[in-house]
């Protein structure tokens, strides 16, 4: 009896069914956990490629305008059209907007992923902020999640939801521009009398009108210019070849002091066909080229590196403004067709003025006298730089100190984008050299060649007086603009979490 119950005790076969039968349902249930996981990882993935897709789609709108939230909502409204069959009742397609689609516009982000977003960091007054509106927060939560392993889901229904947040941001950052930021001349000390340049041109304000700025003091504001960090050695060069080394973003830009004002001068006229002694051995150099119409008003003493106004009449620069205003850095509009007609018959043969349209104004005006960009402009479509002024100076328009290739009007090397910068507003952060928001950006055309108070002055390393920038604005950036400036612009929507 003993013998056979020790038989049975030592006999190990059958055992694995045993084993087997034990870890079955285990194995079941790892398998179905897995599965599990499987599908909430896949449904999060995709909710988070949909909460991606829609931040960034937001976030592209966020360009500081005053409808830039209303133009994100648009954006986010198109995506939450789409359906979704991956969450519970999947047998039906469901709109994502009923899985609690959300956003939130924010003004920065912690500078560490681990800190949760602050209160204060989202932007509360939507309708009155939409310029601080620098990311947009979007959280995805989907109606629900049928777990098929019961631990898996919750112990009452077997379901849970699974969310999804992004948060992008947008960048706008323009290239092709001089490191040169001119003040304002729309800004006012009471913010509801100011405009934006963007504002101002639409408005046709600045059309026509001279521009006249000078090197900002301890008292920055409109009538001022200013300097801007670049990445090329020489300031000089950066001004005369026109592109800073950079691209510079959008929200930020740093100022620069401690340059002579030399080399702005002696940066800007290389676009008339003025090369100053630092800069003659450049005259071969299609970076350093003219505009193709340098027509400046320029005496029969002037030679390729210095530039005299003729006081005889015999030649004259695109005439300047009346009733100057130093307070705002600019002269009136043109309000007359006459004012044209000295220029003219003094640079054209005695030719009557032909009443040149206002092809440059926003609203494309044609019963408006014709701009200073707008008769330069028409001057070389209709073949007529090459015309005499009377002499004895006898002036053409047409560049002869630059040895290189012929010049090409595109692009047109009397056109500068320019930063334009609050200076009232921003005074602080000017003088201490911190980084500061521009208002916008503008396309500006030099009017004529800059010099010194004292011409025996005129030269890159002196210090005297500086003669004012004398330009005209004829375009800017954004939806009010002309678009010309969109090709030296970059948007870029990028994710930050």
């Amino acid at each position: 009896m003993f013998r056979g119950i020790r038989a049975f005790w030592k006999d190990q076969r059958g055992v694995a069914m045993i084993l087997v039968a034990i870890m079955l349902p285990v194995l079941i249930g790892f398998a179905v956990l897995a599965i599990d996981m499987s599908r909430a990882t896949s449904l999060h993935n995709d909710l988070q490629k949909g909460a991606d897709a829609m931040a960034l789609a937001s976030a592209a709108e966020l360009d500081g305008r005053s409808d830039s939230i209303t133009r994100a909502d648009r954006a986010l409204a198109a995506l939450l059209s789409n359906k979704y069959q991956f969450a519970s009742g999947s047998d039906v397609p469901t709109v994502l907007a009923r899985a609690g689609v959300t956003r939130r516009y924010l003004r920065s982000l912690p500078p560490s992923d681990d800190t949760a977003i602050r209160v204060q960091d989202v932007i509360t007054d939507e309708v009155n902020d939409s310029k601080n509106a620098q990311l947009v927060e979007v959280t995805v939560t989907p109606v629900g999640f049928d777990a098929i392993f019961p631990v898996f889901g919750s112990s009452t229904s077997d379901s849970f939801t699974i969310g999804a947040v992004a948060v992008a941001g947008f960048k706008q950052s323009i290239c092709e521009t001089v490191p040169i930021f001119m003040c304002n001349p729309f800004e006012t000390t009471t913010p509801a009398t100011s405009k934006t340049i963007q504002q101002a041109f639409a408005a046709g304000d600045t059309y026509s009108r001279e521009f006249r700025i000078l090197k900002v003091d301890s008292n920055p504001g409109p009538g001022n210019f200013g300097l801007i960090d670049n990445n090329l050695t020489s300031l000089r060069d950066a001004i005369a070849t026109g592109t800073a080394g950079t691209c510079y973003s959008r929200d930020a830009l740093t100022t620069k002091t401690g340059v002579t004002l030399g080399q702005v001068n002696a940066g800007l006229n290389v676009r008339f066909d003025i090369y100053s002694q630092s800069l003659k051995k450049q005259d071969r150099n299609w970076q350093y080229r003219p505009a193709t119409n340098v027509r400046k008003g320029a005496s029969k003493t002037s030679n390729c590196n210095k530039y005299d106004v003729a006081t005889d009449g015999s030649a004259l620069p695109l005439p300047s403004g009346t009733n100057y205003d130093s307070s705002k850095g600019m002269t009136d509009k043109i309000t007359s067709q006459s004012f044209w007609n000295t220029y003219w018959a003094t640079n054209h043969k005695n030719a009557a003025y032909p009443n040149v349209p206002a092809a440059s104004h926003p609203l494309r005006t044609t019963t408006l006298p014709a701009s200073r960009y707008d008769v330069y402009k028409y001057e070389i479509s209709h073949g007529l730089v090459g015309d005499k002024s009377k002499g004895p100076s006898n002036e053409v328009g047409t560049p002869s100190c630059f040895k290189g290739d012929t010049p090409t009007g595109d692009p047109d090397r009397r056109l500068l984008n320019m930063a334009i910068v609050n200076c009232l507003s921003d005074a602080t952060k000017i003088n201490g050299h911190t980084q500061l928001r521009p208002d916008g950006y503008a396309s500006v055309f030099l009017i004529s060649p800059i010099q010194k108070q004292n011409k025996n002055d005129d030269d890159e390393s002196s210090t005297g007086a500086e003669k004012p920038i004398s330009l005209e604005i004829v375009d800017v950036d954004g939806p009010f603009g002309n678009g010309t400036l969109d090709k030296a612009l970059r948007n870029e929507a990028q994710l930050y979490r």
